[in-house]
């Protein structure tokens, strides 16, 4: 009787001691799915900025997948490293690791710069398909403490970001760095694995150390240790705001998945954080997660906040020397649309790797972040209205398989976007209006006036006038001012009566 009695008070006591009490979440879809997927926070951010930065960023040549092409015979990349630094068995990709110093890398200038360009939402892409570590691990060797800069990326980012109070993305994209041996003898494209297996190169290696960075280890051991060891490790240690995935999740066992996102989801109760998990194609389901669109973006409304991943750049992620960058309106407009449509934009940077950021992505975004800075009111904080909006301009149907299409897209003066805050509807062109043109915005049409309420005052942001206006049956009609307020895109202020 004794026994029962003792049994009793140290089950009690064991479940109302703090360190047994049961946590929020369970590693499975259904427990999983309480997770609110998207907080408030995040959808008011609308931009973050991310940089693909790393030991891919020495050679700057064709792009961030360079490791793997170097191997594909047939490759310009391949043929690019046998010319300029020797055959693969002799210097693989592990010999650019000292040749990646980050000798300018600084990261309070990084923060400031992305925080001018307008960024909420700030972070590196923690480890590539590469498999090296951009901060202070102690699971691989291949990390940026250990090795090349000797300095943890992530962490003096993330003391950066602290300082200013700006919450913090880490991209994952690891799953690929598994040698998964996917293939025939002789078959170098190895599609489920980053580095293709191939007889006699540093990949096929069983060296200790190399495996870590080329993956080459038994798949139960991997994912514990490295694909789930690294996420844990960068949770742990610097609690980031929202975890971002590339694809290839699916070829993780679900339990890894679902083990991920509980351990993740209740660390962040612990630290009393609301945090997101962002993922592309349908690896995590959306009950728990936020979709993200590569190089592409909705051509409608979309019920739930998704993400759109884009970079400065019209090719590469990471720097190349051939780069080209796209102007700053082409940016902005892309950001305006995807806002419009409940979206939220994550664009890259490509540093140098010596840490430097070329003048001409600065140019870009320290032009969209005076742009923010003087009508940010019609983006930050809002929320989509009954419709994204109207014009001439269509985007394409479908998602990062047509993003040569989406790249192709260039909006007019005649294109509108619409946000909205309690009364207050924004209409943005995307583009600059004539002076003293009537715009017509047919969303305020008799048609629509259940959806679209009575207007009761007009203002165009950034100009003092007075604005002629009337609301007919057609539509909004606002006469823009003699100066046109802004070469990129207007905004146009109006109040409702609902």
């Amino acid at each position: 009787m004794k026994n029962v009695v003792l049994m009793s008070i140290v089950a009690l006591f064991i479940g109302c001691s703090p360190q047994y009490k049961k946590e929020k979440y369970e590693a499975d879809w259904e427990s999983l799915s309480q997770h609110n997927e998207s907080p408030d926070w995040f959808s008011d951010a609308k931009l973050g900025i991310y940089f693909h930065w790393g030991v891919y960023s020495v050679p700057a040549y064709g792009n961030e997948w360079y490791p793997r092409n170097m191997h594909m015979v047939n490759s310009d990349v391949y043929k690019h490293h046998t010319n300029t630094y020797g055959p693969i068995d002799e210097f693989g990709y592990h010999h650019f690791v000292p040749m990646f110093k980050a000798e300018k890398f600084n990261a309070a200038e990084w923060v400031n710069l992305f925080e001018k360009a307008g960024a909420r939402f700030i972070g590196p892409v923690a480890e590539h398909h590469d498999g090296f570590s951009m901060w202070d691990s102690k699971i691989t060797p291949w990390n940026s403490m250990d090795k090349g800069p000797r300095r943890d990326i992530v962490g003096e980012i993330k003391t950066q970001l602290d300082k200013r109070g700006i919450k913090m993305i880490t991209t994952f994209h690891h799953s690929r760095n598994l040698q998964r041996y996917h293939g025939v003898e002789g078959e170098v494209k190895f599609h489920r694995s980053h580095y293709p297996l191939v007889k006699e190169t540093f990949p096929a290696s069983t060296d200790d150390e190399l495996k870590y960075l080329y993956g080459n280890m038994p798949e139960e051991q991997w994912n514990e240790e490295v694909w789930f060891g690294k996420l844990k490790e960068v949770i742990d240690n610097y609690q980031p705001d929202i975890i971002w995935f590339d694809s290839w999740l699916d070829q993780l066992p679900e339990n890894y998945r679902q083990k991920f996102c509980a351990y993740y989801l209740n660390q962040a109760e612990k630290w009393g954080k609301e945090v997101v998990i962002v993922r592309k194609q349908d690896d995590l389901p959306l009950d728990c997660s936020v979709d993200d669109l590569e190089k592409s973006r909705k051509n409608k409304m979309g019920e739930k906040v998704w993400m759109t991943d884009e970079t400065i750049s019209k090719g590469s992620w990471c720097y190349t020397s051939d780069m080209t960058i796209k102007p700053a309106n082409e940016v902005l407009h892309v950001l305006i649309d995807i806002v419009s449509k409940n979206g939220v934009l994550l664009l890259n940077v490509s540093p140098k790797a010596d840490g430097s950021i070329p003048s001409n992505q600065q140019d870009v975004l320290l032009t969209m972040g005076e742009w923010l800075q003087k009508y940010g009111e019609a983006i930050y904080d809002t929320r989509p209205w009954y419709t994204y909006g109207e014009g001439p301009t269509k985007e394409p149907e479908g998602h990062f398989k047509n993003h040569k299409a989406f790249l192709k897209v260039k909006y007019t003066k005649d294109d509108i976007r619409y946000t909205k805050k309690a009364n207050t509807i924004y209409a943005t062109t995307l583009g600059k209006p004539a002076s003293n043109a009537n715009i017509l915005l047919e969303a305020f049409g008799a048609k629509h006036m259940a959806k679209c309420g009575r207007v009761k005052g007009v203002e165009i942001l950034g100009c003092d006038d007075r604005i002629s206006w009337s609301q007919t049956d057609q539509g909004l009609i606002v006469k823009m001012t003699e100066k046109v307020p802004d070469e990129m895109s207007v905004v146009i202020k109006i109040n409702v009566e609902r």
